[in-house]
């Protein structure tokens, strides 16, 4: 009888399968890896070069600026000293002495030439969001420079209900109102602009016209003293507007300074609302308004009017006149942005 074979049945356990996946995956892997390529760091953009290049040319100008400035305060000391050091009985002949004084007076002209340059120093510094630099068309110059801002209650916010609602709240209130902070902070950013070698006067109009510094009404300041420019920005910021807008009143004042302004900046939302004198109806109409504006324009010094209007609902003629002001002067008219400056 033949002999009956066994079968065998081929089996694979679970962690024979296991370890062929792993070893597949590993094997994967091991060539993949191998034909990886490292992908080269990005390229800076040709934007980005020239910016840097531009960054690195203006920190060498003002690092040399300031050497140059340092270099030529230390011949003024020195110069100064040997004049005081002329007495009898040796005293240094007239010529030299008048040679010396012409020396000092030149190298002040230098060091007058270097502050008004764009490196140059400046008073008081305003640094924006991010520490900005802004390009707004402006012209900043100018030997006297008077600004102009509207402290009446429509400059608390940009529509009329909310600006009523505001004007009835505290005075701590109304200077913490959003609109009148951001027009605090763009006069602020005007008076950090000044030369050094300018005067300068700042009024807050409503009704009534009122020195930033008081008892300053009538002359002007010298833009040259920091505590003058600190005093100034404190004034207005501590303003808290409430009443109407009589731009009259601020254009006598700007012509009752003399020497006149030969620059000046306004700061305002909207024409005015009264005129000469009383009110004749609660409400003002449109040409009401005209005819205020009108007779303030022609009360206004011959100077350039740099006109930065800022938002109102309910007063769409503004900005043409404003901007009509602008070019008849000579100055320039900016509607600025919420984040400037």
């Amino acid at each position: 009888m033949a002999r009956k074979r066994r079968e065998l049945g081929l089996s694979l356990s679970f962690l024979d399968i296991m370890a062929c996946g792993f070893g597949a995956v590993t094997l994967l892997f091991l060539i993949l890896r191998h034909q990886a390529v490292d992908a080269p760091p990005p390229e800076p953009s040709p934007e980005a070069a020239l910016l840097g290049e531009d960054l690195a040319a203006a920190e060498a100008e003002g690092r040399e600026l300031a050497r140059r400035r340092a270099a030529l305060e230390a011949q003024i000391a020195a110069l100064r000293a040997r004049l005081a050091a002329a007495r009898p009985p040796r005293p240094e002949p007239a010529a030299d002495l008048e040679a010396l004084r012409r020396r000092v007076a030149e190298l002040e002209r230098q060091v007058a030439e270097l502050e008004a340059s764009p490196g140059g120093s400046r008073v008081r510094a305003f640094l924006g969001e991010g520490h900005r630099q802004y390009l707004t068309g402006l012209k900043l110059g100018g030997e006297r420079v008077l600004i102009l801002v509207d402290g009446s209650a429509s400059m608390l916010a940009d529509t009329v209900v909310n600006a009523v609602r505001l004007r009835n709240l505290p005075p701590e209130r109304r200077r913490r109102a959003d609109k009148w902070r951001w027009v605090v902070r763009s006069a602020e950013w005007l008076l950090a602009q000044l030369p050094p070698s300018s005067r300068f006067q700042l009024y807050v109009f409503d009704e009534e016209v009122h020195p930033a510094v008081a008892g300053s009404a009538g002359r002007w300041l010298d833009a040259a003293d920091s505590l003058a420019l600190e005093r100034a920005a404190a004034g207005l910021a501590a303003f808290a507007p409430e009443r109407g807008t009589r731009l009259l009143a601020a254009a006598r004042a700007a012509a009752a300074l003399s020497p006149p302004p030969d620059n000046l900046f306004l700061l305002t939302d909207g024409l005015p609302t009264l005129g000469e004198g009383p009110p004749r109806r609660p409400l003002v109409g449109g040409a009401e308004r005209r005819e205020f504006f009108r007779a303030a324009v022609g009360a206004l010094p011959r100077a350039p009017v740099n006109v930065l209007l800022f938002p109102l609902e309910g007063d769409p003629e503004a900005a043409a006149w404003y901007w009509q002001l602008a070019l008849d002067t000579g100055g320039a008219f900016l509607a600025p942005s919420r984040d400037w400056p």
